[in-house]
């Protein structure tokens, strides 16, 4: 990396705690702002105050999410929106595996590993959208899932993208009885002109490959999620999404149990011609149904020797102590049977799992196999 970037570890870091926060608490009630907002502004005084009094320095840590939300009476989604406001202005800085750090806005210094994130490009690819298509102000814009669609980013990305832009009065929401959506406000905007715009996933895989291409071989075993997350300064979430972007690109196999992740192809290699021996296996993907598969036929059977139609199952936590699994195992295995029509779902304080149809007891073969049926083929 051409960049260098100072690694602070969290232990030598000062979080600040809610009580030691002065200021009186903004009034959410009587707004006409979103309360997002009306908190950006609030925690924008607060962090100028007291950086300004010395009563808090560059790269103290805000108090956690869940406290700021308690103290404010608000949803931990709301704090984080505000976060993500003053983030773009400046005053904190986000960083993985240790929270948000007070940043001055003056000091154009990065002293942190961040790119830009995902809603960063979104709001990007919005503008770019508005400005090639000649939207005029007071026309609409499509619909927030539509739009995400046209410009490749989430759903829950480009709405985020599109607050921001409401906040930057470039968009406004409008809600009538003639049209509802967003509806351009001002075409007088700049384009960003960085053209390498890159997300911390996307710069982690730069770094994976490189980690590839230095200390390892064809057939050599990927190290474990936390060694590289502590190696490459990420958070394990964001070495399992690089990784997987590896995957995908044919570089690395992922096996399930004792196999691990190894690499079956270096990073430079532009052939698409996988090894014969890497095919044994059947890809991640399959097992995983054969083994959900599996789930489901003991849940069959225990639905069909126990319950009737009617009876509610009990809870994804009981049901994964009783058979030994992860609950994300029994959940999956759960919303399998109900799109076969066993099983239905209801919310709420009398809610839960319930069985509409008895299933038969199969006796036939899974449908997936952990071993590739493909395999006998490349070895002919």
């Amino acid at each position: 990396m051409d960049k260098k970037y100072i690694f602070h570890s969290k232990s030598s870091l000062n979080r600040i705690n809610v009580s030691d926060i002065e200021l009186p608490l903004p009034d959410l009630k009587n707004i006409t702002e979103p309360k997002a907002l009306a908190i950006a502004k609030w925690l924008i005084q607060w962090i100028e105050n007291d950086l300004k009094n010395e009563k808090i320095q560059e790269n103290n840590i805000l108090p956690p999410k869940p406290e700021l939300a308690y103290l404010l009476g608000v949803s931990i989604g709301t704090i984080q929106n505000a976060l993500r406001h003053i983030e773009d202005l400046g005053y904190i800085e986000s960083k993985q595996c240790i929270g948000s750090l007070v940043k001055n806005p003056s000091n154009k210094n990065t002293t942190l590993r961040k790119l830009t994130s995902k809603r960063e490009i979104a709001i990007e690819k919005i503008k770019q959208y508005i400005k090639s298509n000649k939207i005029q102000c007071g026309q609409l814009i499509p619909s927030a899932r539509a739009l995400s669609e046209l410009i490749g980013c989430s759903a829950n990305t480009t709405r985020l993208a599109l607050d921001y832009l409401c906040t930057e009065k470039i968009i406004q929401c409008v809600s009538s009885n003639s049209k509802h959506g967003w509806s351009v406000l001002s075409t007088e905007f700049k384009i960003s002109d960085d053209t390498e715009m890159q997300t911390l996933v996307q710069q982690i895989e730069l770094d994976l490959k490189n980690y590839v291409k230095e200390h390892l071989s064809i057939g050599d075993r990927m190290p474990p999620h936390a060694q590289l997350a502590k190696e490459l300064k990420a958070s394990i979430k964001t070495i399992h999404d690089g990784l997987k972007s590896l995957i995908d690109e044919g570089i690395l196999l992922a096996r399930r149990g004792r196999y691990g992740t190894t690499v079956i192809k270096m990073p430079d290699d532009k052939s698409v011609d996988i090894k014969k021996e890497t095919s044994i296996f059947a890809p991640a993907h399959e097992t995983a149904f054969y083994y959900y598969e599996k789930t489901q036929n003991h849940i069959k059977k225990l639905i069909a020797e126990n319950y009737e139609i009617g009876d509610k199952l009990p809870s994804i936590l009981n049901m994964s102590k009783q058979m030994d699994l992860s609950p994300n195992t029994i959940r999956r295995a759960l919303e399998n049977l109900a799109k076969e029509g066993y099983l239905t779902f209801m919310r709420g304080r009398y809610g839960g799992t319930f069985v509409i149809d008895k299933p038969e007891i199969e006796t036939q073969s899974f449908k997936w196999l952990a071993v590739n049926p493909q395999y006998t083929k490349a070895y002919k």
